[in-house]
């Protein structure tokens, strides 16, 4: 039913919720951005899924373990949980056609710009794609958005939750 329908934030990862390292994966090397946690927090008050979706081709490169990222991504959880905040679904995309582990050499629906790992997130929440939108570092992540029907951001400096108050404001005044 329409009216159990809510509102999704989607967030790309590496340069939008964390700094973008290159290839992240050691909880050590973890450094968040400005007002990340904060945008989170703000989302979770307002009952928006918040959704992580996230191009990890460094798996497929060989360079860490779809283990490895589940345990950066249970330690960015267990943070946002001591700060009142929450993401409600990480979707990740381990593949790449030029990775050099053969499981995760192929081309994927879900690896942005194509829409797959929005559209799996729609398939398992019951959100309103009509108010969702994404905050993304890349032009890939805003063509990923549209490409699932859903607003789409470009982030590039800044604090992420004052620029997501912007965008929200953006978005639903209609200027999109």
């Amino acid at each position: 039913m329409t009216h159990d329908l809510r509102p999704a934030l989607f967030l790309d990862r590496d340069g939008t919720l964390n700094v973008d390292t290159g290839y992240l994966h050691e909880i050590d090397k973890l450094e968040w951005i400005d007002g990340a946690i904060d945008c989170i927090r703000n989302f979770n008050a307002r009952n928006y899924y918040v959704i992580v979706v996230t191009n990890q081709s460094g798996i497929a490169r060989g360079y860490y373990t779809e283990d490895d990222m589940h345990q950066l991504h249970r330690h960015m959880a267990s943070v946002l949980e001591a700060a009142d905040a929450h993401v409600d679904g990480w979707y990740h995309c381990p593949y790449h056609p030029e990775g050099k582990v053969d499981a995760y050499r192929k081309d994927s629906f879900d690896r942005k710009p194509k829409p797959g790992m929005l559209l799996h997130a729609m398939g398992d929440f019951p959100i309103n794609r009509e108010r969702s939108f994404l905050i993304g570092d890349s032009q890939r992540d805003v063509d990923a958005a549209r490409a699932a029907g859903v607003g789409g951001f470009l982030y590039s400096s800044g604090n992420l939750a004052t620029f997501a108050e912007w965008a929200l404001a953006d978005f639903e005044s209609g200027a999109r």
